[in-house]
């Protein structure tokens, strides 16, 4: 049994420091040899690949937009390739205007298709292997019965296209459900059956279940069994606290010890992503991540 390979999730942690690139170097210095960030956009592609390769870390993990890439008289890619200085400004579908992805959003699939191209641009260009394709919001006012069955149509006829897209750049897409009890009660996708169901109809290998415990937890509990049951459709972990999204040794509901050696014990070759919130300074709270590693082994990263 392998010893699990970590991530640092660069958006969450180390939020002393006040950029990625700091951020970056921070978990190199930490002994992470793997980062991952929800949302890049904001920092041109080549100086945050600089970043993680001087910290040594590979990148292993982006989102698509919350919402749609706004390029100049045209696409993002169009428009980058005359200016390739240009970053990217996030439309009227980003977070602070009410969405969290377009992949499941009646009527946005242009916009995602114009995200997921702009997703795809930066994860070429930070060597990032994985790409989470997020599902979005239950439109403002709707009832999420009544717009399910078109909003999963929606998503199968948008997931079809990044898997041809992604397949083309050798790239894997994530499907990750977000609990609807605490973080996001609009969110579309919200359990590892909904999201397992969704994958089976879509039937493409280059698309993957996104295991967040936090959210499992919260949604369905019962872990054990789901891991058991959906791990070969996983293609990468994330671990917070319960409920408080803290450190994995932060009081909660979580055994993370058992639930490591469940990984290790049924296989899992993927990285596990530290997606929580410090409850202090982030370095002196990884004293549960030094103490794995003093036990199993700090492993090399890779893909």
């Amino acid at each position: 049994m392998a010893p699990l390979r970590f991530s640092a999730n660069v958006s969450w942690l180390f939020p002393e420091l006040p950029g990625l690139p700091a951020r970056l170097r921070a978990a190199g210095s930490s002994g992470f040899e793997a980062a991952e960030v929800a949302w890049p956009y904001a920092e041109p592609p080549e100086a945050l690949a600089r970043a993680a390769r001087e910290a040594g870390l590979r990148l292993v993990l982006i989102n698509t937009p919350p919402g749609a890439p706004r390029g100049r008289s045209g696409g993002f890619r169009e428009a980058r390739e005359r200016e390739p200085g240009l970053r990217p400004v996030l439309s009227a579908g980003d977070r602070e205007k009410g969405e969290m992805g377009l992949g499941a959003v009646p009527g946005r699939q242009a916009a995602f298709r114009e995200g997921l191209e702009q997703a795809v641009l930066y994860a070429k260009a930070l060597g990032c292997p994985r790409i989470h394709l997020m599902a979005g919001r239950v439109p403002q006012g709707a009832d999420r019965a009544a717009v399910r069955s078109e909003m999963e149509t929606v998503f199968l006829e948008n997931l079809r296209h990044a898997a041809g897209v992604l397949a083309q750049e050798s790239l894997v897409g994530l499907l990750e459900p977000i609990n609807t009890r605490i973080t996001d009660p609009q969110y579309f996708l919200d359990t590892p059956q909904q999201a397992a169901a969704i994958l089976q109809k879509v039937g493409r290998p280059n698309l993957q279940l996104q295991m967040d415990l936090f959210h499992w937890q919260i949604m369905d509990g019962n872990l054990t069994g789901n891991i058991r049951e959906f791990l070969p459709l996983v293609g990468h972990v994330q671990v917070a606290q319960v409920p408080g999204r803290g450190e994995p040794d932060s009081p909660g509901e979580l055994n993370f010890p058992y639930l490591f050696q469940l990984l290790e014990d049924e296989g899992y070759e993927g990285f596990v992503g530290c997606e929580y919130r410090p409850q202090g300074d982030t370095a002196e709270g990884l004293s549960w991540l030094r103490a794995y590693w003093d036990r199993r082994g700090h492993p090399q990263a890779g893909q």
